[in-house]
């Protein structure tokens, strides 16, 4: 098991874990019943963090949040020397918190995506984990919450008794709904979005030889061309060129102005 802390990948601090060390970390909190904040960031995700104060302030309030690319693991060991044997993949380490919770005897509760995609992985978790108790779901509005919404959506699931929260709303608002709810909810609340997909059977996954050397966001970029080359022509060579300056001259973001999380506007998106 590999629990290092966290490290800094300009501006955003991501843990250094390996899967054992972050199911285990879910799934004490599950049991413990506390508020946990998670996310699985690739370059996309730490993008938003670098270029936005307020939401490198929310990704930085979460207990856990996890390499989710090749490049965020590539550039821990580019700037801090550490070696992990992989990527702590969002989609995988969904399945493998589900299969705790199935063992662990412990329920979760489904937010985020359509309708028909949720009933479609549900059939997909029945068969590959029989005893995951599966304690509700709730589809996406696609739309900003309202406070009276959000909060009958929050006790919803409260009701529920769910031991484990997923969140499907797509980077960055399913990581603004977690860090701006997640003391209201005594469990563990993971953003996975594009999780929802895949495992529902909706949306390919890139090949493993495309995972492993990086280039994943090219296989999604094919497969989304009109929605996604703004993001990855954009931020990709963006995100190489701030890890390299962090290396040739570190810098250091203060992160605990407190006076500047006051100010933050709730924004809700379902």
């Amino acid at each position: 098991m590999i629990d290092c802390g966290k490290v800094d990948i300009i501006g955003v601090k991501v843990d250094v874990v390996d899967y054992e060390a972050a199911v285990d970390r879910i799934i004490r909190a599950a049991k413990s019943k506390k508020p946990y904040g998670v996310s699985a960031l690739a370059v996309h995700g730490v993008m938003t963090g670098a270029l936005d104060p307020d939401q490198r302030i929310r990704l930085n309030a979460l207990e856990l949040v996890t390499p989710d690319g090749q490049p965020v693991r590539w550039a821990m060991r580019f700037l801090h020397h550490y070696k992990l044997p992989d990527r702590v993949y969002g989609p995988n380490l969904t399945l493998k918190v589900c299969e705790a919770a199935a063992r662990e005897g412990l329920s979760i509760y489904l937010y985020g995506s359509r309708q028909i995609v949720l009933d479609a992985w549900i059939r997909n978790l029945h068969k590959m984990y029989p005893n995951l108790k599966i304690a509700g779901t709730e589809p996406s509005k696609f739309k900003r919450l309202d406070q009276e919404e959000n909060d009958e959506m929050l006790e919803r699931i409260k009701a529920s008794e769910a031991d484990i929260l997923f969140v499907g709303l797509g980077c960055p608002r399913q990581e603004v709904f977690v860090y701006e709810n997640k003391e209201r909810l005594s469990m563990p609340a993971l953003a996975v979005g594009a999780a929802f997909d895949f495992h529902a059977g909706v949306l390919p996954q890139a090949p493993g030889w495309m995972q492993d050397t990086g280039l994943e966001w090219l296989f999604r970029l094919m497969q989304e061309p009109r929605r996604l080359w703004r993001r990855y022509l954009y931020l990709n060579p963006l995100y190489l060129w701030l890890v390299f300056k962090q290396k040739v001259r570190p810098t250091y973001i203060e992160n605990e102005d407190h006076e500047h999380v006051a100010r933050l506007s709730p924004l809700r998106f379902g």
